[in-house]
């Protein structure tokens, strides 16, 4: 990882340029195929037979080619929303000593080597265009090492059919094409129906054995014997294929072959059918059609609340207000209703949700959404009637419970005087709260002084609609603070406003007559999450545009949000480090512990799993479970929870590896404990953003465990990306066992370069400082 060092405040950030792939080492997994014309009907089958048996997954499929037409390319893209085309380089192949190129299974047999010359992806998993996909493909998917092949069945175990590879990192490379290609050249290789003569020859029996199920070769079941229950993958090896009219003597494998033989109007409707978990982007893909075909309001609430789980809040309202609702159908109208609320369409929304309350079973998540309106518009009596009928309906419904203890919070009496005060845009956490976002707002407040209470701070909730009575209220007070934590992402409570977390209309944004000042905001979009509205990039522009202080609070950040700016604003966005890492020099009278426990303590998060861990979760666990064991022969380990969510990092290790942790519930401690509890550990291994800048506030040494590109942002501003291992890492345990034992040996020594990466921070944030005091005139 590219470093850069803190910059002083106004000057242009050293962000590295980099992509969030690269900082998390999230892995990039891809199907590929070897299609022409004469295979494409077979090529079709097998896209839809994936979708069908592995709803869930949705990879890239590369498509390697070189005599595909713009009619079949089409009917491809209508099977899979992530075609990647390449065609093939025939010229690689023009000196190989065998093969007649006009022959297909020679010309695919060279070609598939193709897919060796990716570099775009860490697993490539190949399939053969005769082959339809029966069963999950989660173990292939969750493999990490070597060359993986079914040992072929008519030559023995040394041979590989080439059919299924799963092909890792290693292999894709310059220095294995290499070989292929001499081998290639040399002529010293068998090349038949059967056999990829090039690759086994390179790998001489090298290569990780799968079970048979994972490329059952027709010829296994001749006889017309019945195909095995177990089968993932049906390969029709030979020379007739089932869409050209089969072969006698194999009945039963081509009608499960000829079940995948659909219209595509068939097919979407058989995905849509389909239970369980439904892959976002597959369901988009095949039920925008299917509705806009059908009008089927079920369909239209799947493809709808797809949408929303990925932040296309617009597109759910779209599809469902394409179709016509009836009355009764409650389900279809809370999703509506919870779209159209994410768009700020609040009266629009109000009425499909109090449709919604007449059906039991959606009554209690549609009066908690009623509730949630409610209390965005400053309404708490209205909010507290509507979560307590939701509680009335589901006792249990959490979400109703969590409004109702909001309505019914007693606001805080301000005790100073408006012209002494600051209004302060934040997200204030509820009371079990993420720890880390509870302690900001105090932390922010620190930065501009020691008087963190109402006398100095007029506080405005950031989730609330900021209308004109509290426009007025911020033009009353001396000027206006915004952040700290990463307000823009554009999900955890989504308007149609600004996009981002701050309920801000424009028309208000603009009258506001007092300095603003954004403070340490973070740019907080997971990898592979996206701002796909404009509305964002608009509401930006004009808060920058307004600021009279604009800090954002690591580099990357600061690269992200210039991307969305025109030029000219490039210079107004600079550098202010989240205060939480500088609280040693904030807190007044600190002092650092005189002594330490004995312990390290973990932290993992779970929030966007899908985002944070893809297919390695499984990996991500027992890697953890090593590091524990490592780690825990030395000093006890405990589990730290920022919210509740992250406590299932002790309950799946201790089901799944028998390992038993004590759990910390920091989201019950108020905020002097969650500094004094991370300042007297002695090691910190944390996968929130804020389980490793609290600790390393407080002159903790701190592990970050990757899996947000925030947190490679923040190793890279203080210099020290080893402080850092990817979730995804291959070695995970051994890495993290070895960096926390090395600071452990070394912590006095640890602790002194905390102390002086710190100080880096410091003075910059000491130099803002200065600026700020300038803008509020002393």
């Amino acid at each position: 990882m590219t470093t850069t060092s803190p910059t002083p405040a106004g000057t242009a950030a050293a962000a590295p340029v980099t992509t969030a792939h690269h900082l998390t080492g999230k892995r990039r997994i891809a199907f590929a195929s070897y299609v022409d014309e004469n295979y494409l009907p077979g090529f079709l089958a097998l896209l839809r037979s994936l979708a069908l048996s592995n709803p869930g997954v949705c990879e890239d499929f590369v498509v390697l080619h070189d005599d595909l037409r713009p009619g079949s390319i089409a009917r491809i893209r209508a099977l899979h929303p992530r075609i990647v085309l390449r065609r093939v380089n025939a010229g690689h192949y023009d000196t190989y000593k065998k093969g007649d190129q006009d022959n297909y299974l020679v010309r695919k047999a060279y070609f598939i080597l193709d897919v060796f010359r990716l570099r775009d992806y860490d697993t490539v998993i190949t399939l053969d265009t005769d082959m339809v996909v029966l069963g999950d493909l989660t173990e292939l998917l969750t493999l990490r090492e070597g060359l993986a092949a079914v040992p072929q069945f008519f030559h023995g175990q040394h041979k590989l059919n080439s059919g299924l590879l799963v092909i890792q990192r290693e292999y894709l490379s310059d220095a294995f094409c290499a070989k292929l290609d001499a081998t290639g050249r040399s002529g010293d290789y068998e090349l038949d129906k059967h056999d990829q003569g090039i690759l086994n020859a390179v790998l001489d029996g090298d290569f990780v054995r799968l079970d048979p199920r994972y490329n059952f070769v027709k010829r296994r079941l001749s006889g017309d014997l019945p195909v095995p229950e177990d089968t993932a993958v049906l390969h029709f090896t030979g020379r007739h294929k089932p869409w050209q009219g089969g072969e006698s003597g194999y009945a039963q494998a081509e009608e499960r072959w000829r079940a995948y033989e659909m219209s595509d109007a068939d097919f979407h409707a058989a995905y849509l059918a389909l239970g369980g978990t439904l892959h976002h982007d597959l369901l988009v893909h095949f039920g925008t059609p299917h509705v806009a075909r059908t009008g089927d309001v079920e369909s239209a609430r799947k493809v709808a609340a797809a949408h929303i789980a990925a932040g296309d809040y617009q597109d759910a309202v779209d599809i469902l207000s394409g179709v016509r609702i009836p009355l009764d159908e409650a389900w279809p109208h809370e999703v509506l209703g919870h779209a159209l609320m994410s768009v700020s369409r609040y009266a629009e929304a109000r009425a499909r949700l109090l449709l919604a309350t007449a059906a039991p079973n959606r009554a209690a998540t549609a009066y908690a959404r009623l509730a949630q309106i409610a209390w965005v518009h400053g309404d708490d009596a209205e909010a507290l009637a509507h979560a307590t009928a939701g509680m009335a309906v589901d006792p249990t419904h959490r979400p109703s419970r969590l409004w109702a203890q909001r309505a019914a919070a007693v606001p805080v009496q301000e005790q100073g005087a408006p012209e002494d005060q600051l209004a302060h845009v934040a997200f204030y956490m509820d009371r079990q709260g993420n720890a880390g976002d509870k302690l900001l707002p105090e932390t922010v407040r620190l930065a501009f002084g020691p008087d963190t209470t109402t006398r100095r701070w007029h506080s405005v909730h950031a989730h609330r609609l900021f209308d004109r009575a509290a426009l007025q209220r911020v033009n009353a007070r001396r000027g206006l603070v915004i952040g700290g934590g990463g307000l823009f992402i554009p999900d955890t409570m989504p308007n149609g406003n600004s996009a981002w977390q701050w309920n801000v209309p424009d028309e208000q944004l603009r009258a506001i007559d007092v300095p603003v000042m954004v403070y340490a905001v973070g740019f907080n979009a997971f990898d592979g999450q996206s701002y796909r509205a404009g509305r964002f990039r608009e509401s930006l522009r004009l808060l920058v545009e307004k600021s009279a202080f604009f800090g954002l609070r690591n580099h990357g950040s600061i690269d992200k949000v210039r991307a969305m700016l025109p030029a000219h604003l490039h210079d107004r966005v600079r550098f202010q480090p989240c205060p939480t890492t500088v609280s040693r020099q904030l807190v007044p009278g600190w002092q650092d512990p005189v002594s330490r426990e004995d312990t390290v303590l973990l932290n993992a998060a779970y929030d966007r799993a899908g985002l944070r861990f893809g297919h390695d979760y499984g990996h991500f666990l027992a890697e953890i479970a090593k590091a524990v064991r490592g780690i825990g022969a030395h000093t006890e380990v405990r589990c730290v929870a920022h919210s509740l969510d992250d406590e299932r990092i002790a309950f799946d290790l201790r089901r799944e590896h028998g390992i038993s942790l004590p759990v910390i519930p920091m989201y019950d401690f108020d905020n002097d404990a969650i500094r004094d509890l991370y300042a007297r550990t002695r090691l910190v291994i944390g996968m929130r953003g804020h389980a490793g800048m609290i600790p390393f506030g407080v002159g903790t040494p701190i592990v970050s465990l990757i899996s947000h590109p925030k947190m490679a942002y923040f190793l890279a501003d203080i210099e020290r990306p080893e402080w850092g291992v990817s979730v995804h890492e291959r070695h995970l345990g051994a890495v993290l066992t070895e960096r926390a034992l090395g600071i452990l040996d070394a912590h006095a020594r640890t602790v002194a370069d905390v102390h002086e990466r710190q100080q880096t921070l410091w003075k910059v944030t000491e130099a803002n400082a200065a600026d700020l005091k300038a803008i509020l005139g002393g």
